[in-house]
């Protein structure tokens, strides 16, 4: 389940996407960069170029997301006041972010697992360009699994084990980002008063191993065993507050400097779940090995 908002508060045939909004981002950059530089003198030009050199040159720990960044969105929205917002708002931030993308609306088991499969399996054949995998679902949910069409539960577990380093070759050393919405258990935080105002190795081979699981960023709407959260018109808490911070701050954040702000936002706001008060917090799980800057 997901506790849904009240008032101002909490109250009791798609394919992959290129959407040409991506493209006039990019146009849009390169015009305020042009404008920029129309404007500086040729020994401030001069200087601007050593920074850009340096900053070249200087070894960044990074992820290379030069590739192709894709992305599988799935949403139930039966039952499920506010998604629709959830899934425009996804939508444009995954364009923003320059993803290409895969919908699955409203799927029953079967074919939630089809189309993830057939997800994975196109990024296995496109190996060498893909540089980001990113899958958002969103439904509702308890511990370990969501609940879709028809209270069919899918195990989470399941989900994540399909794009790890056996199953998903083409994505070792590769962030596989997971953002989750739906509840993880029956639990509600009602909050505490505060003072404060509301708000050595052995090289034993050759050959490089990797871990079974690496490179994986997961981020919740809650923390575990606990209700999340999602207004039946303005859409999720965490959904609302990543759009939120991204319009003030765009994509300069390394994603967990991103999730750590969108978190504060959460955390700091108050909800009342059928007039009681209740406060989320976002739990973030990674075993990324560099920084995601998308």
């Amino acid at each position: 389940m997901e506790g849904s908002l009240e008032g101002g508060g909490l109250s009791g045939p798609d394919g992959p996407q290129t959407n040409g909004e991506t493209t006039q981002t990019w146009k849009e950059m390169q015009s305020r960069v042009q404008e920029t530089l129309e404007v500086l003198s040729p020994q401030e030009l001069r200087k601007f170029r050593a920074i850009l050199q340096k900053m070249d040159e200087e070894p960044r720990d990074c992820y290379d997301l030069r590739g192709r960044r894709n992305a599988f969105l799935m949403c139930v929205k039966k039952n499920r006041p506010g998604s629709d917002q959830d899934v425009g708002l996804m939508k444009q931030w995954l364009t923003q972010c320059q993803f290409e993308y895969t919908s699955c609306i409203d799927p029953d088991k079967k074919e939630l697992l089809e189309k993830l499969t057939s997800f994975r399996d196109g990024l296995n054949e496109i190996k060498d360009e893909i540089s980001c995998c990113l899958v958002t679902l969103m439904s509702h949910g308890e511990k370990g699994s969501l609940k879709i069409r028809d209270d069919e539960r899918v195990s989470l577990e399941e989900i994540f084990e399909m794009f790890n380093n056996k199953n998903c070759p083409a994505l070792k050393e590769k962030p596989k980002i997971f953002i989750i919405q739906a509840c993880r258990g029956e639990r509600r935080d009602s909050g505490v008063e505060t003072d404060d105002e509301p708000m050595d190795l052995d090289d034993i081979s050759e050959k490089k191993r990797l871990p079974t699981f690496s490179d994986y960023f997961i981020i919740y709407p809650t923390q575990a065993d606990h209700v999340a959260l999602r207004h039946p018109r303005t859409g999720s808490v965490m959904i609302e507050a990543m759009t939120e911070i991204f319009q003030q701050h765009g994509n300069k954040w390394h994603i967990v400097d991103f999730f750590t702000k969108v978190n504060n936002k959460v955390v700091h706001t108050e909800f009342f779940l059928r007039e009681e008060p209740i406060k989320v917090s976002l739990v973030m799980e990674s075993t990324l090995t560099r920084f995601v800057y998308f």
